[in-house]
């Protein structure tokens, strides 16, 4: 692509193509935009009835969720002891609060992919359970736990291209109800990924170009084989209406938390993106609740920023960093794509606040920082968007986006999404640890 043709300021222009960290804000936020004839906000209750009706299946499939009745939900933790490390307002601004939602934890699959891979399989086998007389629409759904169930899902397959969590989350809910499961990796995803995989009867097909070509070819094969369901991470409305679910429990730990969201008390969230679809339907499902007083941005690597990228150029083609230069090889293996999704990039251009972008050290050092402060493990590409408070805060384009919008922070809300790290194996753990304390100490 000619990047004279492509609707760039110069000067950020020469920030991302150099892989400098940058603050873009987005100018269209608000505007009247055209949204999918396929997407209604109706859909996400539509997906949270699906979630409720799907607990005795849960529980039925993996009995470590008795504990939590069926419930596939995060912690919302609050972050005093890194406030205080890395807010210079602290001491003076005691209503304003970070908290982390710790999708890192979230039960089987361990990342933010759970809630959306899940609602869609189930999605999926509930469809095929209601067109061959299994089940009635609208029923409990742990019918697609028996035996009857799993000799039907046998005889499908469901498929997906992911760089590891989203495989993963696909990959142990179809193999659990019975699907024969197929995870399309590029080989440079985590070879621990690809085990866990293998470990539940998954099929892991390996490829050495990226995160577009997996999807690729995952695509293609299913489009084969008219008995196989492809998970299309760039353009799947039940994937995305899986993440906007989440939007209500938070709201609800909010309250119990005794946290108000208004103009006076007004939200922002900072989410780690890759193709866009978890921090997007995540941002849709928030938007949805609290309209224009939550706020949220998304951390994307330095050497991958899809979204800032198709949402800067203007473009209603799909523009990748590789059409500015740029390579898309970062430790965050998860947030390594190189074009965003051409489902949820046209809705982030009304309704998200910006975008920052994190250098791989930083990454570390975020990693670091919240397990000396509150002792909590994260895999670094879900440390992304850690310091996106202080960036807010603290430089020229954030106080400009608060002064262009009239917002006062003293009693704003702040949450760090977290995406992985709990599935993270100790060795992993230990390496990504040691690393991040050289690199904090250097800086």
């Amino acid at each position: 692509m000619d990047l004279d043709s492509i609707g760039f300021p110069d000067e950020l222009l020469s920030k991302l193509c150099a892989k400098t960290p940058t603050f873009w804000i987005n100018a269209k936020l608000g505007a009247t935009l055209s949204y999918p004839d396929t997407l209604q906000i109706e859909d996400i209750e539509v997906a949270q009835n699906r979630l409720l009706r799907s607990r005795d299946l849960l529980m039925r499939l993996f009995p470590e969720l008795e504990q939590t009745q069926g419930v596939i939900e995060s912690e919302l933790v609050e972050l005093a002891q890194l406030q205080q490390h890395l807010d210079p307002t602290y001491h003076t601004q005691h209503d304003q609060k970070w908290f982390l939602k710790s999708d890192h934890a979230l039960p089987i699959a361990g990342s933010v992919k759970a809630r959306g891979g899940f609602h869609e399989v189930i999605a999926v086998a509930e469809k095929i359970a209601i067109e061959n007389h299994l089940i009635a629409e609208n029923e409990n759904l742990v019918t697609l736990a028996s035996d009857q169930a799993k000799a039907l899902f046998s005889q499908y397959s469901v498929a997906v291209g992911s760089t590891g969590n989203l495989g993963l989350s696909i990959g142990i809910m179809a193999a659990a109800l019975g699907f024969s499961t197929i995870v399309h990796m590029s080989v440079d995803a985590k070879e621990w990924k690809k085990e866990r995989l293998r470990r539940r009867g998954v099929k892991v097909i390996e490829h050495s170009g990226d995160y577009v070509e997996a999807v690729e070819a995952g695509r293609k094969e299913a489009l084969s084989n008219p008995k196989c369901h492809f998970v299309d991470d760039e353009q799947s409305i039940l994937l995305f209406l899986g993440y906007a679910a989440a939007a209500e429990h938070l709201a609800a730990q909010l309250k119990a938390q005794h946290r108000i969201v208004d103009k006076e008390h007004p939200l922002f969230v900072y989410i780690p993106c890759g193709v866009g679809g978890a921090p997007g339907g995540i941002t849709y499902g928030l938007k949805a609740i609290f309209g224009e007083h939550v706020h949220c941005f998304f951390a994307e690597p330095v050497a991958s920023p899809c979204m800032l990228v198709q949402l800067a150029s203007g473009q209603d083609t799909s523009v990748s960093v590789y059409d500015i230069g740029l390579d898309n090889r970062t430790e965050a293996d998860g947030l390594a794509v190189g074009q965003a999704s051409y489902l949820v990039s046209p809705i982030m251009q009304s309704l998200l606040s910006g975008v920052f972008t994190v250098s791989d050290n930083t990454l570390y050092k975020n990693l670091h920082m919240i397990k000396a402060t509150e002792n909590i493990e994260l895999e670094p590409s879900a440390a992304a968007s850690l310091h996106g408070s202080v960036l807010l805060t603290q430089t020229d384009e954030g106080q400009r986006y608060l002064t262009d919008h009239n917002i006062a922070t003293s009693q704003a809300t702040h949450i760090i999404w977290s995406t992985g790290g709990s599935l993270v194996p100790s060795e992993e753990m230990q390496k990504f640890q040691k690393y991040g304390e050289e690199v904090y100490l250097k800086d």
